[in-house]
């Protein structure tokens, strides 16, 4: 078992094996389940998200009618060349919002590791997939990556918006598709680690402000900003930038960072955002209809 990004680093150092080999034992030994059921989990997990994606309907729209449509705009434009951020981040971006929006018009989704945050890691991972052409098991093992960053978040700090804001939900997602990228580009353990702690701080401070108290604004919008800095957060780890702060220090204090954040920007409705004049009367509407 594990309790700390060090540990699992240390881990896979003592018994040479690769990071997310130690995340499945892990699983193995707390589940009682052998290897290849272990992975089959995860496998099964990874083509949900797959079908989620493929899943995506443009036509069909929230209750709210705050979500829906957005993807098949990014789509559009991406496939005029227009968009700046390049092919892959483009893309990314796309499917981001589409997994956000199929979330909010209650469609299947797998939430990584919440459905606030549920776009950020497919987005990741599926476009990487199909660009690097890599196999499927390579996917399965980057999730286990993933999940093992998310699991010591969840120990040491919070997952939830509503005792850590949304850096606790955008940002461990973040955080967790940024050390899965930089496996599935090769990186060490550290550099995984390196990934994370980069992509986290990125979001240090982050409220979670929902409009109405519904997961749609600006929920849906935050998982592309979650998923572009992997993307840059697991590059730089890769070209060996440094980062002074350790990821295990970085957890910590995002953990601390969210039990200092008023109860009004933790998933309540009543700060940030939702607190603005255009935010207060779409939560008067929506009270109103409901």
């Amino acid at each position: 078992m594990y309790h700390s990004i060090a540990d699992i680093i240390r881990q896979s150092e003592e018994k040479s094996c690769p990071f997310w080999q130690i995340v499945l034992q892990a699983d193995m030994e707390e589940r009682g389940v052998s290897y290849e059921t272990s992975f089959a989990t995860m496998r099964h997990m990874y083509q949900a998200m797959k079908d989620a994606d493929a899943g995506y309907d443009p036509t069909i729209h929230s209750a709210s009618g705050m979500a829906g449509g957005a993807g098949e705009k990014l789509h559009v434009y991406n496939a005029k060349g227009a968009n700046l951020c390049g092919g892959l981040v483009g893309q990314v971006m796309e499917k981001a919002i589409k997994m956000g929006e199929s979330n909010a018009c209650m469609h299947r989704i797998v939430a990584a590791p919440t459905a606030g945050s549920c776009g950020v890691i497919p987005a990741v991972f599926l476009v990487v997939e199909e660009r690097l052409s890599l196999p499927e098991e390579k996917m399965v093992e980057a999730m286990f990556v993933s999940a093992g960053i998310g699991a010591v978040i969840a120990e040491n700090a919070s997952l939830a918006g509503a005792s850590g804001g949304c850096q606790a939900e955008i940002g461990s997602a973040s955080a967790m598709a940024a050390g899965g990228l930089a496996y599935l580009q090769g990186g060490s353990a550290e550099q995984i680690a390196d990934a994370a702690a980069f992509a986290l701080k990125n979001m240090l401070g982050l409220a979670c402000d929902p409009v109405g108290g519904l997961v749609e604004v600006p929920c849906i919008k935050r998982n592309v900003v979650g998923a572009v800095n992997a993307v840059s957060c697991a590059n730089m780890a890769l070209a060996g930038v440094d980062y002074a702060i350790p990821c295990d220090e970085v957890i910590d204090a995002m953990g601390r960072v969210g039990s200092l954040l008023s109860p009004d920007l933790r998933e309540t409705g009543q700060g940030g955002l939702a607190a603005t004049p255009t935010g207060a009367k779409i939560a008067r509407q929506l009270a109103q209809e409901g």
